[in-house]
């Protein structure tokens, strides 16, 4: 009976608290779930449609100082096989996704040891020569560009703004859990300084994005952490545009032994995230990591946005999982699930 007077609460439109967040995440079956994160999606997106962004993953370099567990992308900078591509390279990419359509690119890098503040000033600024928009460095990247600087984030931020910065992505969240972290990723940015990055570049004027890669070493308790640090600082600064879950992906890493997330699995968690996350208007499809069919179910799992068409994804693609859909695709995969696909700029406006 406490259950269903959740999802009565769930439904009427009140916020679930965090003890009612682990009584469904313990007693709520796939179909409950589903059905209140359903109910939920339509009463934030009444009109019936699911966005997507043409847009195109530039990883500017592979060179990084931060070995993740969970990341098989990355080469050590004493390797000698990383890359660094050049402002030309650059360039080429992005006249490629304006021809395909695309509005932004989404560029993040590794924690490069040997390149100052001021070259991904010049390199945003080169950037936003060819009319693009830019939604660019993750807050561990931020982190360690004032690192590397001597510069405090806020001074460091306002410099990329000035550049031409003009959003920040949501990666590099992993679990928001310091347990967690010095686990699977002890040299990158603790779960405050992620949270404090994001809150800065709030105030500044930024809108930003959020993930959570989980399905690795982190308890259930702990994912609840992560969406209630999300949850405390969206109350506060209404800065986060959209939210993307998305499984651990454990080929070729250091956790390769790690279970793979099971589609039921992600979809129960989607669904959590869309009861929870009552103040994120948004909440985006994974499809690059579950494929185009549990990406269509996604849409009755709490769901409103299919993401992105991925003119070029590298990072999960290192971990041997490679899916490829085209801008046609997601509108079909879109439409035959009963929504109207609808093009999307990075703040939601509707292109």
């Amino acid at each position: 009976m406490q259950l269903e007077r959740v999802i009565e609460k769930g439904v009427a439109g009140e916020r679930i608290d965090d003890d009612e967040y682990l009584l469904l995440e313990r007693a709520g079956d796939l179909y409950q779930l589903g059905f209140l994160a359903d109910t939920i999606r339509r009463r934030k997106h009444p009109d019936n449609l699911v966005t997507y962004v043409i847009d195109r993953n530039i990883n500017y370099t592979d060179i990084c100082i931060s070995a993740c567990k969970f990341c098989a992308f990355f080469k050590a900078p004493e390797d000698g096989r990383g890359y660094l591509l050049s402002f030309p390279e650059l360039q080429a990419k992005i006249e490629e996704t304006k021809a395909l359509g695309g509005t932004q690119i989404l560029l993040q890098g590794g924690l490069h040891p040997g390149q100052p503040l001021e070259y991904y000033e010049e390199m945003v600024r080169f950037m936003k020569t060819t009319g693009i928009h830019v939604h660019g460095f993750s807050p561990p990247e931020i982190c360690h560009f004032g690192d590397l600087s001597g510069q405090p984030i806020k001074e460091v931020i306002r410099r990329l703004i000035v550049a031409g910065l003009d959003s920040i992505p949501g990666g590099g969240a992993e679990i928001l859990s310091d347990r967690v972290r010095q686990s699977i990723a002890p040299r990158k940015c603790g779960a405050d300084q992620w949270l404090a990055v994001m809150e800065e570049a709030h105030h500044q004027g930024l809108r930003t994005s959020a993930t959570m890669m989980f399905g690795h070493i982190e308890t259930k308790e702990e994912r609840l952490e992560h969406l209630r640090r999300l949850r405390e600082l969206q109350d506060e600064t209404h800065g986060f545009t959209a939210f993307i879950p998305w499984p651990f992906q454990p080929g070729h890493t250091v956790l390769a032994d790690t279970e793979k997330t099971t589609a039921v699995e992600y979809l129960r968690m989607l669904a959590l995230s869309r009861i929870y996350l009552d103040n994120f208007d948004n909440i985006q499809a994974s499809w690059v990591t579950q494929g185009p069919k549990v990406a269509q179910l996604s849409l009755s799992f709490g769901a409103n946005d299919f993401g992105s068409t991925m003119i070029e994804e590298n990072v999960v693609a290192a971990a041997g999982v490679s899916f490829r859909l085209s801008e046609q695709e997601i509108r079909q995969l879109v439409a035959s699930a009963g929504f109207t696909p609808a093009q999307r700029l990075m703040d939601y406006s509707l292109v």
